[in-house]
């Protein structure tokens, strides 16, 4: 963008340590939408000083975040809630730059690499033994404790480059590709965890107060480990919660996404970042609504 007399002026109050002049400033410049960014970042690499710096950082942080906000949007509103678009905005939020083609070529390179494995005559235990050799050990992911101080570890795009990541985000990483392969895996809501099912065909035409008889068995996305019906049930009494039958319904898309950015804000629990938690509190508000 051509950096006009009044973006010159705008970008010399950027350093203002008047806080509400700052506000009015900063108003002002992301009114001018994304186009301005390339200006802004050319001011970053010819500002000597940090403060000022930060504050172009932050600048730069609305612009993408009001962007990414309209596409939460747009997506919350679609009719069909696209699980691998949801993970791909969220990891747009760390990662606004993020070119979402590489992310699918990769995601493609594992899915084909299942795909030739599997037949119609494999039963589902057999049909997930067989996502698990490739992805966990032909593809090396890795998965580990959740740790807050790893965001990387909740993003797709992150997990498929360095191949590990959390309960959560393998377990998108795992749902995206079963949803590829048309295999039934789907999240379910059981306490402090995030376990997937392989659910019997014909869950969706039958409205079940106990779901789980539509369920072959469990699955952690850490590791890619099978879990019985009785594994769960000994879960439940350890914890001391009597499950229910809203335990075991498939999530839909929104709440899986919505668990994930849930999680991801943990990690900006601190004086720092904290902005950026009530920034993924606010997209979580938009897409339940």
């Amino acid at each position: 963008m051509e950096t006009t007399k009044e973006i010159s002026a705008l970008f010399t109050l950027i350093d203002d340590p008047d806080e509400e002049v700052f506000g009015l400033v900063s108003n002002k410049i992301v009114d001018f939408g994304k186009v301005i960014i390339p200006n802004l970042e050319h001011l970053w690499e010819t500002t000597p000083d940090e403060a000022t710096q930060q504050r172009i950082e932050l600048l730069i942080h609305r612009l993408h975040y009001s962007d990414l906000t309209e596409d939460f949007r747009q997506w919350s509103l679609a009719g069909h809630h696209d699980l691998m678009l949801g993970a791909m905005l969220t990891a747009k939020f760390q990662y606004p730059d993020l070119a979402t083609a590489q992310v699918m070529q990769e995601l493609e390179k594992v899915r084909r690499n299942i795909w030739l494995e599997l037949n119609n005559y494999l039963t589902p235990l057999e049909q997930i033994n067989v996502v698990t050799s490739i992805l966990y050990s032909y593809y090396g992911l890795k998965g580990g404790e959740t740790n807050y101080k790893e965001p990387n570890e909740f993003l797709l795009n992150k997990i498929l480059e360095a191949k590990r990541g959390n309960q959560v985000g393998n377990g998108i990483l795992y749902l995206v590709l079963c949803e590829l392969l048309d295999i039934p895996i789907k999240a379910i809501a059981i306490p402090k965890q995030f376990i997937v099912a392989y659910f019997k065909p014909g869950y969706s035409e039958e409205n079940l107060l106990d779901p789980r008889q539509k369920i072959e068995f469990f699955i952690d996305p850490t590791s890619g480990q099978v879990f019985t019906h009785a594994d769960v049930d000994s879960y439940f009494k350890r914890i001391a919660i009597a499950p229910t039958g809203a335990n075991f319904k498939p999530r839909r898309n929104k709440e899986v996404i919505g668990s994930l950015l849930d999680e991801f804000g943990k990690c900006f629990d601190n004086d720092k970042d904290r902005y950026k938690q009530k920034e993924i509190l606010d997209i979580i508000r938009i897409i339940s609504e």
